[in-house]
């Protein structure tokens, strides 16, 4: 045989491709790990300075305030450093301390209070909240002690500072992070000889822990024996941050998410038959069940589960119904799978003699019929929650599979196709010449279609072409 032969060559000397990197260097595993772990030391370095400096503010928070007090309108000043907010009490703790500015009332050695020209009050003071019976506090100055290097007075916090407790009202808790709330209330003091002394402002800090605070003060009096006496009222706002906000938000609209994954996993473990991949599901699915309460509870300041008709009672029904919908899957499979399935057996048919044409306007003899079968085959017992859990159609495989009949369709299949054919009573044979092609008619019920003469034509016909 003739062809060509490739010229020897070693291996060394094949020609190598190489792919062009356009400049760009590849980088390796090991290299991207360490870039990460840079990354993200450096993130938490970042994250850490943030709270460098913290708690050296530029200027205290009531400095200016008390100053300008002192300078303008002096008096008794009541300070709210403190605001202990309880939704699921429902109270509000406000922690008041008791300040002097100018016109003589300060005690002495006491200047200095939040770094302005404030100080301690110089008369006992008795306070009354809401108008309640009994003071809610008692300031006594000679209970202050003394530093006896400096001789200025000690500032002791239970000494010079009290607490009132107000009811906050909670209609508004169910439109969390949302929420407001309103708290109105009024204060009073007295001194020992029982005369009511003017309280000229009252102001707490702006930010708590998971609220924001906002205090108006109204100046306001009562009618005490028939005789107007001085008090202060105040209305305090309590709002939401935006931070709080839009975590919350997020961490909702998380626990919708997944539970949304779990209508998923339904669909999806619909469609299999495999019992281990519909596991998986169930698996996914419980877990997103016991995630969904973590999360309500990570929300911060989140208030209790009673009125939550909008979030955690919705996903967590809709999680538990998939988890409950998945499992009644699986049941249904095992129980399809155990059920058993009869397999009917049909013998094989005798193959037809060959047969030649008949002129004869006889019908051809029928085939003697196949035995019946002896006894008729058990369907098998069918869950009535099947066409709707498992769909209409669950296994692909033909009727005649199941039936048994694969092989029987086999042998049909291997007889029909057989070279060369087997001529039948009621086929279809040709005769072939060099010039023209002739068919003869089909013998049925009514007679053949061409007659005898015309057969013997053909013939003649053929003949007289091949003398020639």
């Amino acid at each position: 045989m003739g062809g060509t032969s490739p010229i020897g060559r070693s291996r060394s000397d094949a020609v190598q491709l190489h792919t062009s990197t356009g400049g760009i260097v590849p980088l390796q595993n090991v290299t991207i790990l360490i870039f990460t772990l840079i990354f993200s030391l450096l993130f938490i370095l970042a994250l850490s300075c943030s709270f460098i400096g913290g708690d050296e503010e530029d200027e205290p928070l009531f400095k200016s305030m008390l100053n300008d007090i002192a300078t303008n309108d002096p008096g008794l000043v009541m300070l709210g450093e403190n605001v202990d907010i309880d939704v699921d009490e429902p109270s509000v703790t406000v922690s008041w301390s008791l300040v002097a500015c100018g016109g003589g009332s300060e005690l002495d050695g006491s200047s200095g209070v939040h770094e302005s020209q404030c100080g301690l009050p110089s008369m006992a003071l008795w306070v009354y909240a809401d108008n309640a019976p009994e003071a809610i506090a008692i300031y006594d100055p000679s209970a202050i002690p003394f530093v006896r290097k400096t001789g200025q007075r000690r500032r002791i916090e239970n000494l010079v500072r009290f607490d009132s407790d107000h009811t906050l009202d909670i209609q508004k808790a169910r439109l969390y992070p949302f929420d407001t709330y309103l708290l109105t209330s009024t204060l009073r003091a007295v001194d020992a000889s029982n005369i009511t002394i003017p309280i000229q402002k009252l102001s707490t800090i702006e930010q708590v822990t998971s609220f924001l605070v906002a205090i108006s003060d109204v100046e306001s009096y009562e009618i005490i024996n028939g005789t107007q006496v001085p008090t202060r009222d105040f209305d305090l706002y309590i709002t939401r941050p935006g931070q709080l906000r839009f975590f919350a938000l997020v961490l909702f609209g998380i626990s919708w998410m997944l539970s949304h994954v779990t209508i998923g996993h339904v669909l999806l473990a619909r469609r299999l038959v495999d019992i281990k991949s519909m596991t998986k599901h169930l698996v996914s699915a419980f877990a997103i069940l016991l995630v969904i309460p973590q999360l309500r509870k990570s929300m911060p300041d989140s208030p209790a589960l009673d009125d939550d008709y909008i979030g955690f009672f919705p996903q967590m029904i809709i999680s538990a119904s998939c988890v409950l919908t998945i499992l009644l899957l699986i049941m249904l499979r095992e129980y399809d799978e155990m059920t058993p399935r009869p397999i009917t057996v049909r013998p094989l048919p005798r193959p037809l003699p060959p047969r030649t044409p008949k002129a004869s306007p006889k019908a051809p003899p029928k085939p003697p019929a196949p035995p019946a079968s002896p006894t008729p085959p058990i369907p098998p017992r069918k869950s009535p929650l099947k066409p709707f859990l498992l769909g209409a159609k669950v296994r692909s495989r033909p009727n005649a599979m199941e039936r048994g009949e694969a092989t029987c369709a086999k042998d049909e299949l291997n007889a029909g196709f057989v070279f060369p054919p087997i001529p039948h009573a009621n086929g279809i044979l040709h005769h072939r010449s060099r010039s023209s092609r002739f068919r003869l008619g089909t013998v049925g019920l009514g007679g053949p279609s061409g007659s005898a003469s015309g057969s013997k034509s053909s013939k003649s016909t053929t003949l007289k072409s091949l003398k020639e």
